[in-house]
């Protein structure tokens, strides 16, 4: 009997190393680059996360160009990398090729919905977060006037700028919101300067609390509002370290967490495609609060976002998806 449970274990253990073997995850980050700051940087921090907690290395790519693609999505499912996943909605046409190809491959998207059997699709209610980071800014604002500085004009993007606008006219029928994009191309997301120059702009317009979200370019936005004397607001990472006590809060998209559970589910046999919807409720969404930013929020503005929050969870306040009919009614 004795020798027969050691059987067991030392096949179990087999079975496991395996496993965990087979597994050779891979993610190719958008434009932009790894350490933008934002998007990307959150997703290599969830591989990062999941290379810590169990040793296993993974590959990862940033592509310079649209026309690196498929080029790069081909090469990673040709060498066996399993699961891949793709930071970035301009994926979902190559993925939409690629994965019909490699069926016995898992990949994961992140911010589109691909639907193939092989394909996990995470998406996002960037509104929700949004909502909260604009009670922040309408509450922190001396001149009722902020601010929205987007990257690419597309209605992804315009999902954050609704979201805001609603949660920071939800403070204050007087409040006005300023909205403005980088760019109608790729280039949007890498522009610091032209992110900063737009801020100065609406700075100008009197206002006094700036949000973006638009990738590299925020670094600019953010450090405009620093200089400028304003509040900056981050988004997907949080952003509060770039300029202490001057970055209101950030909106945290949890890349993070999706690229990590890929990797996780498909090293556990649980991987599942599909599609997976994050908002408040499943707290792949949120405002950052920490020691950088602690100075800027009062009693009464936590307060009023975990009311937000409770509310909009419950469903007694429906935020508006500007992706569902691309009007945003604030």
């Amino acid at each position: 009997m004795k020798k027969t449970f050691l059987t067991l274990l030392a096949t179990a253990a087999m079975s496991a190393t395996a496993l965990a073997a087979d597994i050779k995850p891979a993610i190719i980050y958008d434009l932009g680059g790894k350490f933008d700051k934002s998007f990307n940087e959150a997703a290599f921090n969830g591989a990062e996360k999941f290379k810590t907690e169990t040793g296993i290395e993974y590959r990862d790519f940033e592509i310079a160009n649209d026309a690196q693609r498929e080029q790069a999505l081909r090469r990673f499912a040709g060498d066996g990398n399993n699961p891949i996943v793709m930071a970035g909605f301009s994926w979902a046409a190559t993925l939409e090729k690629i994965a019909a190809e490699y069926p016995n491959t898992q990949f994961a998207i992140i911010d589109m919905v691909v639907d193939k059997p092989n394909v996990r699709s995470v998406v996002f209610k960037e509104e929700e977060g949004s909502w909260l980071a604009g009670i922040l800014a309408g509450m922190s604002s001396k001149s009722k006037t902020v601010s929205f500085v987007g990257g690419m004009d597309i209605p992804l993007i315009h999902k954050f700028a609704c979201g805001y606008i609603g949660g920071a006219k939800s403070t204050g029928a007087d409040v006005k919101v300023l909205e403005a994009y980088t760019g109608t191309t790729p280039d949007a997301w890498n522009d610091p300067v032209k992110g900063g120059e737009i801020a100065k702009s609406q700075f100008d317009q009197g206002s006094d609390v700036v949000y973006h979200a638009a990738g590299g370019t925020g670094v600019g936005v953010l450090q405009a509002a620093a200089d400028a004397g304003k509040l900056g607001i981050g988004v997907d990472s949080n952003q509060n370290m770039l300029h202490p006590g001057k970055v209101l809060t950030s909106m945290l998209k949890r890349v993070d967490v999706a690229v990590y559970d890929a990797f996780k589910t498909a090293n556990d046999g649980t991987f599942k495609p599909g599609i997976n919807v994050l908002g408040l409720k499943e707290d792949g969404v949120g405002v950052a609060l920490d020691d950088n930013n602690a100075p800027l929020i009062s009693d009464e503005m936590k307060a009023a976002i975990e009311k937000a929050k409770a509310d909009i969870i419950a469903g007694t306040v429906t935020v508006h998806d500007y992706m569902s009919d691309e009007t945003c009614p604030y």
